[in-house]
């Protein structure tokens, strides 16, 4: 059996304002933007190439049982990129504020870059050079 992680619920204060923040500072694609049922407003937004989602909704938690996380409460999301720079470019032509790549470690995988949304939901951008040839899924080689 396999399991696949495809959408992420992200706390967001305003649907409007974040659907925007991530469609047009990220280039993610709106998926739906649609009352899936009555009083429930879903947003679902892919970033380019992924196949994980997020999901804004205004009602959505009172769905879930345990607490509501606050908006901002999310704390490094990560978004994965073949090129660090490339995408680093893209982002600060779209008017994101994102900080400049930094590498962490010499091996890929270790070159990171970061960003908040308006909420302050704390995302990380991690540069894997070997997808531009290979999907990440092929690329890992499961340990045990």
């Amino acid at each position: 059996m396999e399991y696949t992680l495809e959408v992420i619920p992200l706390p967001v204060s305003d649907i409007d304002r974040a659907k925007e923040f991530y469609s047009d500072k990220l280039g993610f694609h709106v998926d739906i933007d649609t009352e899936v049922m009555p009083g429930m407003r879903i947003v679902q937004l892919t970033p380019p190439g992924s196949g994980c989602s997020i999901a804004l909704a205004d009602t959505l938690w009172e769905t879930m049982d345990g607490p509501t996380p606050a908006p901002g409460s999310y704390q490094r999301l990560q978004l994965c990129v073949a090129d660090a720079k490339a995408a680093h470019a893209e982002l600060v032509a779209r008017g994101l504020d994102v900080s400049e790549p930094v590498q962490h470690a010499p091996q890929d995988g270790g070159t990171f870059m970061y960003f908040k949304d308006p909420d302050g939901n704390g995302w990380a951008i991690q540069e894997y050079r070997v997808r531009a040839t290979t999907p990440l899924r092929e690329a890992i080689v499961p340990q045990g």
